[in-house]
Order: structure tokens, then sequence, then C-alpha cells
């Protein structure tokens, strides 16, 4: 070996444990170099960072803002229809439409519906709009919503078609809690009115649930005013002239007593003949009413009018023809007499009774022939 070699080899220093591989060492450093790759990895991505954000801040105001002013505007326009309502009550027009308590109450359910529905509508798009912006792919999204709808809406046809027609009743406000309607399937006074199902008190107390789609017609007895008709039949003898003066004195009595003046609404007219038959006629008596107040009008009606005719003797025939009374037949018309051969020891059953032949003795020869 030459000496430039070994000398090399002696300068070279030999390994010592001061400068062996420590762990804590190499912990430190990794976490330094990990700090340094986050930190120029946060350097070259906090624009696209700052600019999603900003972003989706943006898309919240605007959201949060068109939201508030359309809530706004809605309760603007429902304020003004409850000013419109009372400008209108009080009016002879006011009289036949729905009372401010009962428009106050309406717009108030179509403004909630209303404003859920924007606000619904507005976050929902903000949201989407949100995960856009995060560049998450909404095509699947969106696809797998368009079948879960169809699917909902095939499986649940009848619930949509339900709330749809409860959004449409409340926003044509054809019938609400208190009024008394015709429903098609029951009838009664609705105690509950919902977006699915309709709840009726029935005549009897039973309470009738209805659902919203099922309702194909709808009468509503509440509304606008009732008219409360009476038909009178009387002998076709009658005087007409005293039969009119009878019932006009009847209409004006009842006009003015209690509580029947504030049931009507209008006077009690006597309309005439309705039908004239050969043994009877119909007069036709008819009243405006409050609405909901046509039968208890009817009933009082016919009550003072036959108290009326009894005191001026006019004879009211109860159908629209007058059979002439008949008496009743006599159940022994048609039964023969009692006869004396019906007792078999009469002294005629006894005298009309076959005379017997004669015994003959026995042993003694019978006698010539003659």
């Amino acid at each position: 070996m030459s000496l430039p070699v070994l000398l090399a080899v002696g300068s070279t220093p030999s390994p010592s444990p001061s400068t062996s591989t420590d762990p804590t060492t190499a912990t430190l450093q990794d976490a330094q170099e990990s700090a340094t790759n986050a930190a120029s990895w946060v350097q070259q991505n906090w624009s696209t960072w700052l600019a999603i954000g900003l972003r989706v801040l943006l898309i919240l105001v605007i959201a949060a803002v068109l939201r508030v002013a359309v809530r706004r505007a809605i309760t603007k326009l429902i304020d003004r229809m409850n000013r419109t309502a009372q400008a209108v009550d009080g009016t002879s027009l006011g009289g036949l439409l729905v009372n401010v308590e009962r428009r106050r109450q309406r717009s108030q359910a179509i403004g909630s519906v209303l404003r859920s529905v924007a606000s619904f509508l507005i976050m929902g798009t903000a949201a989407l709009m949100i995960l856009g912006t995060f560049e998450i792919n909404l095509a699947p999204l969106l696809a797998s919503a368009g079948v879960a709808g169809v699917a909902i809406g095939f499986g649940a046809r009848n619930l949509v078609t339900d709330f749809l027609s409860g959004v449409f009743m409340i926003l044509e406000d054809q019938y609400g809690v208190g009024d008394t309607i015709d429903a098609g399937v029951a009838s009664g006074e609705v105690i509950e009115v919902g977006l699915r199902v309709t709840k009726l008190r029935g005549d009897n107390g039973e309470i009738w649930y209805v659902r919203n789609g099922e309702v194909k017609r709808i009468g509503n007895l509440s509304q606008g005013w009732a008219t409360a008709g009476v038909d009178v039949t009387v002998r076709a003898s009658e005087d007409l002239d005293e039969v009119r003066s009878v019932l006009t004195e009847v209409a004006e009595s009842m006009s003015k007593a209690e509580p029947w003046n504030e049931q009507l609404w209008g006077p009690v007219e006597v309309l005439g003949l309705d039908s004239v038959l050969l043994d009877s006629m119909v007069v036709r008596v008819s009243a405006k009413t409050m609405p909901g107040k046509a039968l208890s009008v009817e009933r009082e009606l016919r009550w003072r009018i036959k108290r009326a005719f009894d005191a001026a003797d006019i004879r009211i025939v109860g159908g629209p023809t007058a059979v002439p009374e008949e008496e009743a037949p006599d159940p022994t018309e048609n039964v023969a007499a009692p006869s004396a051969l019906a007792n078999p020891a009469s002294p005629q059953t006894a005298a009309v009774a076959p005379i017997p032949a004669p015994a003959v003795a026995q042993g003694t020869p019978p006698g010539p022939a003659r």
C-alpha cells in the first residue's frame, strides 16, 4: 500500500456514537419537512381557497337578502288583502262576503304557505350552487333525485293529489273552520282544514275525515246567505185573500221578534201559489236568512203559521192532494148470520135429521112381500 493511501486512511475520522442517526433528530426533521411542505401547499392554494370562500359567502348573502325581500313582499301582499277586506266590511257587499276575521285567518295561512315555499326554493338553489362551487358533480345527484321523485310520485300519487288539492282549497277560500259544507262523500261543520285531510262534524256528532283529493264538488252552506222556504198546503176552497193576510201578519210579527230579527236578512215574502190541485193548493213562503239558520227559521215559520191558521179556522191538509176521509169498513159486514142448524142439540137440527130404519127381531120370518 502506498504512502498517500495510508495517509488518506489515517486522516479519515472513525465513526463515533455522537454522529450516528438519532430517532429524535429524525422526527424533528420530518416534522420540519412536513411543515415546510404544508406551508408551501398553503401558499400555492390559498388564492383558490379564498376565491371559493368568497364565492360561498356571496351566494349565502344573496340568498339571505333575496329570501328577506321575497318574504317582505309576501307580507305586504297579505296586509293589502287584509286592508281590502276591512274596506269592504260594513257595506252591503260585505254582508254577503266572508267576515274580516275569516279573511285574516285565510290570508295568514296563504302567507305561511307562500313564505315556506319561497324559502325552500331559494335556500335549495343556494345549496346546489355551493356544491357546484366545490366542484362536486351534481349530475348524479340530480339524476338520483329525479328518479327518487318519480318513484315517490308514483308510489304516493294519492298523497300528492291530496296535498295539491288542499293548497288550492286554501288559496281559493272554498271553505274554512266553522263552515257547514256538503263535500259529496260527507257533510257537516268544518272543524279543521289541513293540506291533506279535512275534518267534518256530522249532524249526529260523528267526525268525518275527508281526504282533499277525494272531494270532487263542495257546497258551502255558510257563505253569503241562505234561503228558508216553507210550502203551506191548504184546501182548494179556502179564501186566498184571507190566507195571504194571515201569512203576512205572521211574517211581520216574526220579523220584529227576537232573535229572528237578526237571523232574517230580508222580509218574509208570500210568493203566491206554487201549485193548484183538485182538492188542495200550495202557497209558497220564502225568506233570506243568515247562513246556517235556514232550518231554524223554517221550523219557526211552520210553528207560527200553524197557530195562526188554527186561530183563523183555516185547515191545513197533509199532502199534495186532499184525500177525503172514509169510514172504516165493518168487519162483520161479510160475516153470515149464525144458524140454528149449527147446534146439534137444537130442535131444528132434530127436525131435519133423517128417520132411522126400524130394527128387525132375530128368528122372526119376514112377512110376505106386498
